[in-house]
């Protein structure tokens, strides 16, 4: 019963996450007349504040000496910290200048974007049903370059800047909250530095437009770190394959806000692009599926193999594996799922 009621808090936790991840973007407007980027360095400024808060209050600071005695991982620190600035900005300008659907595209992408950096840079293998489901995605982008008279640059940017993301925090290796500490402390300086910069020229808006303006350019802070904890929970408590499914509520309800809410164009080339790129995810998403159960399947049969083959190990104990141990399922890859600090 425990398990039960930890895997439906999980489910909630996600759903909690990835649904505050897609209706971000009705928060962006809010905080106009300020622009993009005071907006990108409130968030940067204020979310240090609040995850600094929370990793006081749950006293996980031991990461911090490891950290710094590791100048490898200082530098992946910076190159995500960099990277995640730039998909931070013109996620809010995109938003704020009425390109919620392009930049939902951008999340939906992200998937096969990620898979191509894995072919590209870690040399993993792909199975044929991920190599159909990546062609599929780059003719989705013909169609829609085509139909825009340009690539879908925000999408692309959008998609491309989250995967290499995605990949240096894989190589950092650290947990959501101290990753997002680290990545904002090193945005912390130049944003702080911005602001006073701001300030000095009489062009800020924080203070300027009421008390209410001002408590929701510091609610940033919340915005970015709420959604980190919720998928935390989530992570603990339910099935990578769960999550990977989950992720693919923020970019529908991010198209469902550009289309029904801000009543965003939607031509048919449009149409068309978005529907191959659905036909794609949909491939990988039945793939991702298939495998995992073909994975549980063979580590269920190599254990029902090494109790009854302990008998042939006698003499050698701790030397010889089971009898009919699987090697492993070729082409299968890492679990993927969203990386926790977008949006």
């Amino acid at each position: 019963m425990k398990t039960e009621n930890e895997g439906r808090a999980g489910l909630l936790y996600g759903i909690g996450a990835y649904g505050m991840w897609g209706l971000v973007p009705l928060f962006w407007p809010l905080l106009k007349p300020a622009g993009a980027m005071e907006i990108l360095a409130h968030r940067m400024v204020w979310s240090l504040v609040f995850v600094g808060l929370a990793l006081l209050v749950l006293r996980r600071w031991g990461w911090v000496r490891e950290l710094a005695r590791s100048p490898r991982k200082l530098g992946l620190i910076t190159l995500a910290a960099t990277v995640i600035t730039v998909n931070w900005g013109l996620y809010i300008w995109s938003v704020n200048a009425g390109h919620v659907v392009e930049a939902s595209l951008g999340y939906f992408i992200n998937p096969l974007v990620t898979i191509a950096l894995g072919v590209l840079v870690l040399q993993e293998r792909l199975r044929p049903a991920q190599w159909a489901a990546v062609g599929i995605g780059f003719a989705a982008v013909l169609v829609l370059a085509i139909g825009y008279g340009q690539p879908p640059w925000i999408s692309l940017v959008l998609a491309f800047s989250f995967a290499l993301y995605g990949l240096v925090k894989k190589k950092v290796n650290i947990g959501g909250l101290e990753s997002l500490a680290a990545e904002t402390a090193v945005q912390f300086l130049p944003a702080l530095a911005y602001l006073v910069w701001l300030g000095s020229r009489g062009t800020l808006a924080f203070g300027a437009h009421g008390a209410g303006h001002t408590a929701l350019l510091a609610a940033t802070g919340l915005v970015t770190a709420i959604p980190l904890v919720c998928f935390g929970a989530a992570a603990i408590r339910v099935p990578l394959s769960t999550l990977g499914l989950l992720q693919y509520l923020a970019p529908t309800f991010q198209f469902l806000l550009g289309v029904l809410y801000f009543h965003e164009a939607m031509p048919p080339e449009r149409w068309a692009g978005f529907s191959l790129v659905w036909l794609a995810l949909t491939i990988l998403t039945w793939d991702a599926l298939r495998t995992n159960r073909r994975n549980r399947a063979a580590i269920a049969a190599a254990g029902t193999a090494g109790t009854t083959g302990t008998a042939g190990a006698t003499g050698t104990a701790g030397t010889t594996e089971p009898a009919g141990t699987p090697g492993p399922v070729e082409g299968a890859g890492p679990v993927r799922t969203a990386p926790t600090t977008g949006r």
